[in-house]
């Protein structure tokens, strides 16, 4: 191997040592597609209550404000589980831990089809954010364990980046299924993907060999200092906290997206079902482009001596800012083409802060607690699953016009955004705060030149 540089003032690196153990190509990008694959899954779960917002609400005859109760009643467990199993990611393996998501998965869908009720919606939608809270964190870090620090900007873009193919296929294909033979049918076949998804996973799923928290192939032990840290001084330096806030800021849009963007579209820009469907799938192909090439770009950003800081730091915050400015401005707008640009903005482009708040954390946490430090990240940064949709069903219900209460709505979620992007771009400072808790420059989740 040819010498590396050094590396810049105030950078970190990781050095590729004979204890590093080896890359496996070919089965780290298999696994990388039962990921994405996965991700396609979870988003189109969470997806289709609100693509089939409208005829529930006709069927069932209830209000905007039980409609968002419901939607809000996702994320009651989402955060609570994805602590809980982020705790348990150093016990239970990655394979293991996905393979019981889906499964849940696939029993969450179906209560509806046996009995639709609004009790029975919530019943369905508490158990699908219970099995999907700790989704986006355990598949990232079950990804990390496949690829050394400096060869993961292009996964975890894939991997997010299923999220947005998972809304931009679902939303035309479920549409069709709930135009076609009813709302019922779609959740039958997102049970039989999740339950498909499993069995191919139990065949080829396995844990990756990038895990400091087990021993070296050498019997090497990490070293004893930066093996593990209290949790609260990880979860308290700036990086973290700012990696949080931008999530936070990234998940109140996505929450509006997914619980009432379709309705909105339809209602309040008189959308046919089709026409709906089309715009949500443009919105996720603007969020797939972005990320795919967003996070890759960090990491070249990187290798050229740009610290973490500027690269996936900043940009990060200033995405979700970028996408609050865009929410304030879009239901001002009566121009039909530029209205459709800013709501393109507001809910496509908040999707590059969720591969780089994963980067950013990464690189201040060891790698044995990296699992349980995603999963409180992911409950901190999700939380506005539980208060958006719900607060919005109750602005919607309470303003004098349904158009007013959703811009009131959407004005909320501007600020927030704005603000929690602001604070990402003043706290993440992941080079300053890994030298502040000693991990140094042979931290594994540091910069890295390939």
């Amino acid at each position: 191997m040819a010498p590396q540089p050094p590396a810049p003032p105030g950078t970190l690196r990781s050095v590729e040592t004979a204890d590093a153990p080896p890359y496996d190509r070919r089965r780290a990008w298999l696994i990388t597609a039962m990921i994405v694959a996965f991700m396609v899954i979870n988003f189109a779960d969470k997806a289709v209550l609100g693509l089939a917002a409208i005829p529930i609400m006709d069927e069932l005859d209830i209000s905007h404000s039980t409609y968002g109760l419901i939607s809000s009643s996702f994320s009651l467990l989402f955060s609570l589980s994805g602590l809980v199993v982020g705790l348990l990611s150093s016990r239970i393996s990655s394979r293991t831990l996905l393979l019981v998501m889906t499964l849940t998965w696939t029993v969450a869908q179906l209560p509806v089809l046996l009995l639709a009720s609004v009790p029975t919606l919530i019943a369905g939608r508490l158990l699908l954010g219970a099995a999907e809270g700790p989704a986006a964190s355990m598949s990232m870090h079950a990804l990390y364990k496949w690829f050394p620090a400096h060869r993961r900007g292009l996964p975890s873009a894939l991997q997010i980046g299923g999220a947005a193919l998972g809304t931009l296929v679902s939303a035309p294909a479920l549409t069709w299924l709930i135009s076609q033979h009813g709302w019922r049918s779609a959740y039958a076949a997102l049970a039989v993907a999740s339950s498909t998804w499993a069995l191919v996973w139990w065949r080829v799923g396995r844990d990756g060999p990038f895990d400091d928290a087990r021993p070296r192939a050498s019997g090497k032990a990490a070293s004893p200092s930066i093996t593990r840290l209290p949790y609260r001084r990880l979860l308290l330096t700036g990086t973290v906290l700012g990696s949080i806030s931008s999530a936070f800021g990234a998940a109140w849009a996505l929450s509006l997206s997914q619980a009432w963007l379709p309705s909105y579209l339809r209602t309040e820009l008189d959308m046919s079902p089709g026409t709906a469907a089309t715009t949500i799938s443009a919105v996720s192909a603007l969020s797939l482009v972005l990320l795919l090439t967003v996070s890759p770009l960090m990491d070249a950003l990187k290798t050229r001596g740009v610290t973490s800081r500027w690269s996936s730091g900043a940009t990060q915050g200033i995405a979700v800012c970028v996408a609050g400015a865009a929410m304030a401005a879009f239901p001002l707008i009566n121009s039909t083409l530029p209205r459709l640009l800013l709501i393109a903005l507001a809910f496509g482009t908040v999707a590059v802060a969720i591969p780089l708040h994963y980067m950013t954390t990464a690189e201040v946490v060891p790698t044995a607690q990296r699992g349980a430090v995603f999963g409180i990240v992911a409950a901190t940064g999700t939380l506005p699953g539980l208060v958006a949709p719900s607060l919005t069903g109750r602005l919607i219900d309470a303003a004098d016009t349904t158009a007013s209460g959703y811009t009131t709505a959407f004005l909320v979620a501007a600020l927030v955004m704005v603000l929690a992007g602001l604070l990402s771009v003043a706290s993440i400072r992941p080079e300053r705060d890994a030298l502040r808790l000693g991990l140094g420059l042979d931290h594994t989740t540091a910069q890295a030149t390939p």
